[in-house]
């Protein structure tokens, strides 16, 4: 969504002004309701605001424990956060796809597992092992 909210304020700036303000719950339904939403993911998880960026991760998180449908759209969104110059971006992006991503997302995780930073390949080899548990699980 590009559009403007009433006072000329960026939806997406909203948005995370919202998240950073701890206001999850209402962001979790405005993406259980509107797909349109999904894309601002990207910006909460390249955000500056640490608490920003920890809510794009609990959003995550409620939307996969929701069960939400189109999760799989979303991680795929994701995927161009891995290569991000910014070292806890890409930590970020991997965690966040060990939790809604599935089997198409672990060559891509692979990559960051030589990355130059020790998080960030924690961060991919977790996201493996969870992608890897919980589809043999089901």
């Amino acid at each position: 969504m590009n559009g403007k909210i009433d006072d000329g304020q960026p939806f997406e700036d909203m948005v995370s002004d919202y998240m950073e303000k701890g206001f999850l719950d209402n962001i979790v339904s405005m993406f259980k309701a509107d797909s349109d939403t999904h894309s601002l993911i990207v910006g909460l998880l390249r955000d500056e605001r640490m608490r920003v960026r920890i809510g794009a991760v609990a959003l995550l998180e409620e939307l996969s424990e929701a069960k939400m449908p189109g999760l799989e759209h979303i991680a795929d969104m994701l995927l161009p956060l891995l290569v991000d110059e910014i070292s806890f971006v890409r930590g970020d992006a991997a965690y966040c796809l060990g939790i809604i991503g599935g089997p198409p997302h672990i060559e891509h995780l692979r990559k960051l597992t030589t990355d130059s930073e020790k998080d960030v390949r924690e961060a991919a080899l977790e996201a493996i092992d969870n992608i890897t548990n919980v589809k043999n699980l089901i």
